[in-house]
């Protein structure tokens, strides 16, 4: 609550001195700032880390270091072969050419035959399976393949059901069946039942209410308003003027990494049939997310030292210095996958920036740094090894025996959050969950629960090829019915 409001409110002839507390709690409700108040204060207590910001794992620590130096590395030596800047300021002609361009960014021309990712998940999965520590092996071809040995605690199938309580006591969950009859009087479907309940939930506006309706799915005609209520990601005049001042430091500062983005966008979404629609607001929105420091400094302590670089063109100015990126954030290859699926919620881009933003700060950046948070990479990845250990020991022994570490044939699907590899209608059902139970624990159930659908053809292949040709094509999963059976069978 503003403190301008407050004190009006306060002043206001509702509130009476005698009866100070119960007038003022009714004068609030009236107003709605209750509900303003409380949805304050569960965005804020979700910021505040129960986590010490720093790692106890020293090895952790230093392969995070290494790893952030080595990005930093491949930058610098980008930009020396292409004999560009990290940052420098846009000559005029350019500045309004890009404005000009603005709203159809894909007819912007630009030379990017020399650029390449600065990584791809494939690198980074190489650096997280050569953590120190390992478990030495007598044979020496034998692959180093397990994160059993890092003493983190991760979940155990049972106590992953007691989280999902709602899916595995078999509740009627949308997305499991569009022609599932509702077990409320009144409605035909549960379609026409959640979308109902969903009305209501999204007039109250209550933040947690929103995230307890989440666990059982969204519809999509409420979706977009629901996602910006749990974030707290609703934009008002505020978010546009911030909006605008990241577009013109779009406009007038060149970095080496917008070239990356639009590198990125092309060879991701671009070629992808269901998102290459999007790719002018693509743009727009991965270009503005790299000049956001904000991001950086809600992720500080979580997303390593950023470079502080100088503007070139610049140098007489005292504001020549800049971090590199702003953000915080050198996207690699697929980055821009994190942002697709909300190209088919929202409209404005502004509202598209703010909720993907929040998904971001809330979630995404746990699967691309290092680190011994119980929702970060390193914990997913060894979650899904233990799950497959104990819940499909066949397949286990099968990749043992064909050499195969069976956290190569899922890591793009965890590291991107199955966006690009699910169809959309199933990743937002995904996501849905993903806010709702506020978890990314479901991704590895979900990577256990494909290999179990689809383990009788992976018998039949021995090679890292043919089980990813297996496994390629995700277009018929349909991810609600095969999660909650996973969570069910006892």
């Amino acid at each position: 609550m503003k403190t301008i409001q407050g004190q009006k409110l306060v002043a206001s002839p509702n509130v009476k001195k005698e009866d100070f507390k119960q007038t003022l709690q009714q004068a609030m409700k009236e107003k709605g700032l209750d509900t303003k108040l409380r949805n304050t204060v569960f965005h804020w207590v979700r910021t505040q880390s129960k986590q010490n910001k720093l790692d106890p794992l020293t090895s952790l620590s230093k392969a995070s270091a290494q790893w952030e130096k080595r990005i930093h590395k491949s930058l610098n030596s980008m930009c020396s072969d292409l004999e560009t800047s990290l940052a420098k300021i846009r000559p005029q002609s350019e500045q309004d050419e890009l404005a000009d361009k603005w709203n159809e960014l894909s007819t912007y021309n630009l030379d990017l035959t020399k650029y390449r990712p600065v990584y791809a998940p494939k690198d980074f999965l190489e650096v997280l399976l050569t953590l120190s520590g390992y478990v030495p092996f007598t044979r020496e071809d034998e692959p180093k393949w397990e994160f059993a040995h890092l003493p983190l605690q991760v979940k155990t199938l049972d106590q992953i059901r007691k989280l999902y309580l709602e899916w595995s006591s078999g509740e009627p969950l949308l997305g499991a069946n569009p022609h599932m009859a509702s077990a409320v009087p009144g409605f035909v479907t549960l379609e026409a039942e959640r979308v109902s309940l969903g009305e209501r939930v999204a007039a109250l506006g209550y933040a947690p209410v929103v995230q307890e309706y989440l666990k059982k799915g969204s519809p999509q005609c409420l979706r977009a308003k629901l996602w910006a209520q749990v974030l707290g990601s609703e934009i008002k005049g505020q978010q546009i003027t911030y909006f605008n001042q990241l577009k013109k430091s779009v406009l007038e500062v060149d970095l080496m990494i917008d070239k990356l983005i639009f590198k990125d966008v092309q060879l991701t979404a671009s070629n992808d049939d269901q998102y290459f629609v999007f790719e002018d607001v693509l743009y727009q929105v991965m270009l503005c997310f790299s000049r956001d420091c904000d991001v950086m400094q809600q992720l500080k302590g979580s997303i390593g030292s950023p470079l502080t670089v100088t503007i070139k063109g610049k140098q007489t100015s005292t504001d020549s210095l800049t971090v590199f990126p702003p953000s915080g954030v050198i996207p690699f290859h697929g980055f821009t996958m994190y942002a697709t699926p909300f190209c088919y919620l929202y409209d404005d881009p502004v509202q598209l920036y703010y909720t993907f933003r929040a998904f971001y700060i809330r979630y995404w950046h746990r699967l691309h740094y290092i680190s011994t948070h119980p929702q970060g990479i390193v914990s997913l990845c060894l979650l899904y090894e233990r799950l497959l250990e104990a819940n499909e020991p066949l397949l286990w022994i099968h990749f043992r025996n064909i050499n195969i570490n069976p956290i190569r044939v899922v890591f793009k699907w965890l590291m991107r959050a199955f966006s690009g590899h699910l169809p959309p209608d199933q990743l937002l059902l995904l996501w849905d969950a993903i806010l709702g139970y506020d978890c990314l624990e479901i991704l590895p159930l979900l990577a256990l629960a494909i290999l179990s659908f689809r383990k009788e053809n992976i018998f039949q292949v021995n090679t890292l090829q043919n089980v990813d040709a297996v496994l390629a094509d995700l277009s018929t999963i349909s991810v609600i019915p095969l999660l909650q059976l996973a969570l069910m069978r006892a």
